[in-house]
């Protein structure tokens, strides 16, 4: 059961990652998504600016949070509505931040707290923030991947920092509509493209990885011109505050 739930858990990735296996066998049946276009914005928000900065602020243990920069989903993209001072940046993750050809894309029930570090606060969180400032104009999936493309072809998103990773440690986000919701994790990004060469997957293992961009083998060839990042998740025991993660209970 723990293993079906770190699979599910790991679809929202950044961001990201969420139901290996759920959704490539979903994938692999050709099964209509149950979110086949963008809700209307209003349900991509929060209405409480506090609540979302205190949401924002519950990926990471207080030690790390709460000297962190904090960012909230405005109309026209993410801004920053508290400046810190140790390079973290926390955040309210959305459901089209995850891999393209994930079939909960557009859930806008998706509310997943993150926690970067400043590697991935400097490299990672560009492309959120470009996807988010696209998404919020209206546009589609497709249009957001042509103006990622684009921006790498350009220069104008960095390339990925060694280090980079990101806290998911928050009892009160919501991944996913599998399993339990949530769960309690880690990520790592990475320019390793066999996640065998960390263990991912072998039994036993804590650790799962997938693609950044496309879960689908068959879609891979859509990032011919973006860089090629795998992202290894390891569940932890606990939440941010300290309090036991009931891996049965969630």
């Amino acid at each position: 059961m723990r293993k079906n739930k770190m699979g599910a858990i790991a679809i929202m990735c950044s961001v990201l990652l969420v139901g290996l296996g759920s959704a490539h066998q979903a994938m692999a049946q050709d099964v209509s998504t149950p979110y086949p276009k963008m809700a209307p914005i209003d349900q991509y928000l929060m209405a409480d600016r506090e609540a979302e900065i205190a949401l924002a602020r519950s990926a990471a243990p207080d030690a790390i949070s709460r000297d962190a920069t904090i960012l909230v989903l405005g109309r026209h993209g993410y801004e920053t509505a508290v400046q810190g001072k140790n390079g973290f940046v926390c955040f309210v993750g959305r459901s089209w931040e995850a891999a393209f050809d994930w079939d909960e894309f557009w859930n806008p029930k998706v509310k997943a707290a993150d926690c970067m570090n400043p590697q991935a606060a400097r490299s990672i969180l560009p492309i959120i923030e470009l996807r988010a400032r696209m998404v919020m104009a209206g546009r589609s999936n497709t249009e957001v991947l042509s103006a990622l493309k684009a921006a790498y072809g350009n220069k104008h998103l960095p390339d990925l920092e060694s280090g980079a990773m990101d806290y998911m440690m928050s009892k009160s986000s919501y991944l996913t509509d599998q399993g339990g919701h949530n769960m309690p994790h880690v990520m790592f990004y990475t320019r390793v493209k066999d996640g065998k060469d960390w263990g991912s997957g072998a039994e036993g293992s804590p650790i799962m990885s997938s693609p950044y961009w496309f879960f689908s083998p068959k879609d891979q060839p859509q990032t011919a011109a973006l860089p090629p990042i795998l992202v290894f998740l390891v569940a932890v025991p606990n939440w941010s505050d300290g309090t036991s993660a009931d891996m049965h209970s969630h």
